[in-house]
């Protein structure tokens, strides 16, 4: 199963508690964390969700 690298480049601060909720359960607390996940629907909505949050890579 293909990976994908997530990395938080933009704060939490002042967003909306669900999309702070969405990049917690990626595993995304700081600035500059990065996380692998596998290439799943379910990892894919999450990402979606908060894309503009993120910089996203295949790995």
């Amino acid at each position: 199963m293909s990976k994908i690298k997530v990395t938080l480049k933009k704060s939490l601060i002042g967003r909306k508690k669900d999309h702070i909720a969405t990049a917690n359960a990626l595993g995304l607390k700081k600035i500059g964390k990065s996380m692998e996940h596998n290439d799943t629907p379910q990892i894919r909505g999450m990402i979606k969700k908060v894309e503009y949050l993120l910089l996203i890579e295949e790995a």
